[in-house]
């Protein structure tokens, strides 16, 4: 599959090499490709990976997505699945930049044609392509409206390292507020085991 990445960040990269390593062709787009010859993968500019994209991910600051997406333009995303892992925050990671709302959900309002699934923003960009690094089975969540497109990202999931076991569809778009206000919750775990790499695990009631 043609996936086109934006951004070229630590949870960019991170994913084009875990699906490149699965058989995917990966493409990065950055708003400066001339700077970012030095990867190793290979980097185009935004409205380039879009174009290459079968499925394009979203992995830019949640704070600038939007700006982003809107400079590639609605009709060169429609009908294109858009998998979003970002999040806003605030530069000193204390508040969030869509208290009342998420990043996915407006993305979803802004570009209808395009089928939003929200995913991966719960975690690290370690334990996103290596799960089995951790101590145990754990949950990825998926959020959004269209069926197929859930269906689709699951796959991508599935190619990662997470079997359909541990991938939780939680329901519509506007249940991605709830994946990225968890960054609040993630921070303060992280600072109480003094380390950034680990998930959480949904554990149901056993039955009776």
């Amino acid at each position: 599959m043609r996936i086109g990445l934006l951004g070229t960040g630590n949870v960019a990269r991170a994913l084009a090499h875990g699906w490149s390593a699965a058989g995917h062709d990966v493409l990065l787009g950055s708003r400066r490709p001339e700077e970012r010859s030095d990867l190793g993968l290979p980097v185009t500019d935004l409205g380039g990976a879009a174009a290459h994209a079968e499925v394009l991910v979203n992995a830019t600051p949640g704070t600038v997505s939007l700006e982003l997406l809107r400079s590639i333009g609605a009709p060169a995303l429609a009908g294109t699945l858009l998998i979003d892992v970002g999040v806003g925050l605030s530069d000193d990671y204390t508040e969030l930049s869509h208290p009342n709302s998420s990043l996915a959900e407006q993305i979803q309002v802004a570009f209808p044609l395009t089928p939003v699934v929200k995913t991966l923003c719960t975690m690290d960009s370690t334990a996103m392509i290596a799960p089995d690094g951790l101590d145990g089975p754990s949950t990825v969540f998926l959020s959004g409206d269209d069926t197929a497109a859930k269906r689709t990202a699951g796959l991508l999931l599935t190619d990662l390292g997470w079997p359909p076991s541990s991938q939780l569809d939680i329901g519509g778009i506007a249940t991605a507020r709830g994946q990225e206000h968890f960054a609040l919750l993630f921070m303060g775990i992280a600072g109480g085991l003094g380390a950034h790499t680990f998930n959480i695990k949904v554990v149901p009631r056993r039955p009776a």
